[in-house]
């Protein structure tokens, strides 16, 4: 049973960073998959980045895609994501997902039944 806990979240300006992260404990952090997903109100939960076991692949969504970078840190049992050049249409709750894998490639998993954990969210608000 791995449990995740997400930290990081605020209120920031449109074109602000901030930087999410994720710890992970009981379990083999370093043989699951990891991803972002966030929900903003009234919508369905999407995917926003993920990365491989090993941190040597990695995929995001088209929004995330240049403004967003996913990182981990296998020996402090940490996923990341930095966030730079934040939009209003970024405000979401954001969740951290891990799923047992260590294939290494470039098919990632980025539906949300796809993935076995989840963090209770943190949540990020742009203001414009």
């Amino acid at each position: 049973q791995v449990q995740l806990v997400e930290s990081g979240g605020g209120l920031v300006q449109a074109g602000g960073s901030l930087r999410l992260s994720c710890e992970a404990s009981g379990g083999t952090f370093s043989m699951h998959a990891m991803a972002w997903f966030r929900q903003a109100p009234g919508k369905e939960r999407e995917f926003v980045a993920a990365i491989s076991w090993s941190g040597g692949n990695t995929y995001y969504s088209d929004s995330a895609e240049g403004r967003f970078t996913i990182s981990r840190d296998n020996a402090k049992n940490t996923v990341n994501l930095q966030m730079n050049s934040l939009k209003p249409e970024d405000s979401a709750v954001y969740y951290c997902a891990a799923r047992r894998s260590i294939y290494e490639g470039d098919h990632f998993y980025t539906a949300v039944y796809e993935y076995t954990y989840w963090g209770q969210g943190t949540q990020v608000t742009v203001s414009s």
